[in-house]
């Protein structure tokens, strides 16, 4: 067997796990970047050639692994992070897709665009200056963009002498903090499952605890970076969700050889399909069964997220592309008035009153926007009333009117069917990114989870 041969079937029994890298400037992400593909082998020769010789050019004795991801030529002149760069690669435990972020207030947007398909949030911290108003900007965004796992990497322990105190202190901030969003407490070293954040101590530039255990700090006996990404528990099981499958297309051939044949393609976003169950085609509300499934050119009884297959109704009834099917005991609400929370990431304002349209899942729509109740400011989580528009980077909630009913799920119960776009109907730019549905969980306090046992500001 050969060596490419058992790393495809290597490939095929590991999971996958999305992440994000997030932190204030000069915090160190790149470089924890770098660290993790160079000491888990993920980096080529020629490229570590590339970034020690980019490295002395620029009077450096040793490499400097922030290059490994920062390629734009205005970032390697600033030394700092401005586009969401991807990265891939993979240990014989997990596959990884890894999304670095910038860390700077003016590109927020950018961190919302790469935290959206997350699983899991590293928010850096640097021991000297602990918790700044970037990382609870972070850990907010996380909270709100429903991120199931967050890291607290505390890098720079090298600076401050490894100095126990000095993690402990940042991570009871962290964890204030965090309780304040509603989210569950942080562990380090403890059950992953139980909790949304584990805070590591870590030198990126050292190496400490990023891919292996740090000598310099025997008080620590949580996972490495590494060890917990591996590790934490990720659910790719989205049959247990509420099945929904936009129509992406129809496909009628209208051949000799399939004269009648009618079924409807896309890609299940959620759940799964059964031949025989009977369906609601949203938002016409007509019903039907499953008479076929079709799934690479073959019938099947069942198909689950996130196939992409054709399924056939019983029924000859009107189904175009941007309807949903989903069951007929378990259909979303149809509604015109969407209410939301977006992060507006385009360079002009949203203001109320403005034309737009709305994308969701494979519908696309004329909307307006009836009202922007509030923006709100995530240093202290603090509501500015009634802001009339939405500039680059905030994020507020707003109440949109749609010229056709959408079939939505609140973005708590579905981060696929629960998200849309906001687009600007004049050149297509994207606006703004919405969650359907209220936003931040309860407070943890009992009194505040009676009140509203959903996700609120």
């Amino acid at each position: 067997m050969t060596t490419l041969t058992q790393h495809a079937e290597q490939l095929s029994t590991t999971t996958l796990l999305r992440f994000a890298t997030a932190g204030s400037v000069d915090d160190g992400k790149s470089t924890l970047v770098g660290r993790l593909l160079h000491d888990s082998k993920s980096v080529l020769t020629d490229q570590l050639e590339a970034v020690e010789h980019a490295s002395r050019s620029r009077g450096q004795a040793a490499p400097d692994l922030a290059l490994l991801t920062d390629g734009l030529r205005a970032e390697r002149e600033q030394g700092i992070t401005i586009d969401v760069a991807y990265r891939y690669f993979a240990t014989p435990r997990r596959r990884f897709i890894l999304a670095d972020t910038p860390g700077h207030v003016q590109y927020t947007r950018n961190m919302v665009t790469g935290a959206s398909t997350a699983e899991l949030a590293v928010v850096l911290v640097d021991a000297r200056n602990g918790v700044v108003e970037q990382t609870r900007r972070h850990a907010a965004v996380a909270a709100l963009l429903r991120v199931p796992h967050v890291v607290l990497a505390v890098n720079k322990m090298d600076l401050v002498d490894y100095a126990e105190p000095v993690f402990a202190a940042i991570a009871e901030e962290f964890t204030a903090y965090a309780a304040s969003l509603g989210v569950p407490g942080w562990g380090s070293g403890g059950d992953p499952q139980e909790n949304w954040c584990t805070a590591i101590p870590i030198s990126a530039l050292a190496g400490d605890n990023v891919v292996e255990p740090s000598a310099h700090m025997d008080w620590y006996g949580g996972p490495t970076v590494l060890e917990h990404l591996e590790t934490v528990p990720v659910s790719h099981d989205l049959t247990a969700c509420h099945a929904r499958f936009p129509v992406q297309y129809v496909i009628r051939p209208q051949t000799a050889e399939h004269p009648d044949y009618r079924g409807y393609a896309g890609q299940i976003a959620a759940g799964a399909f059964r031949v025989g169950e009977a369906v609601t085609v949203l938002p016409s509300g007509r019903t039907s069964t499953i008479a076929g499934i079709d799934a690479l050119g073959e019938s099947v009884d069942i198909a689950w997220a996130p196939q992409s297959v054709t399924i056939r109704l019983a029924d000859d009834i009107d189904v175009s592309r941007g309807d949903l099917i989903a069951p007929a005991d378990d259909a979303p609400a149809v509604t015109q008035d969407v209410e939301a929370t977006v992060c507006h990431v385009a360079d002009q304002p949203l203001a109320v009153g403005q034309r737009v349209l709305l994308k969701h899942t494979t519908r696309t729509v004329k909307a307006i926007v009836k009202d922007i109740p509030s923006r709100l400011t995530l240093d202290d989580l603090s509501q500015h009333p009634a802001p009339g528009q939405l500039v680059a980077n905030d994020i507020g909630r707003v109440v949109v009117r749609t010229a056709e009913p959408l079939a939505l799920d609140a973005y708590a119960d579905s981060r696929r069917t629960g998200s849309f776009l906001l687009i600007d109907p004049a050149d297509g730019t994207t606006l703004s990114a919405g969650m359907a549905g209220a936003s931040f969980a309860a407070a943890a306090e009992p009194e505040a989870a009676a009140d509203d046992a959903e996700w609120d500001f």
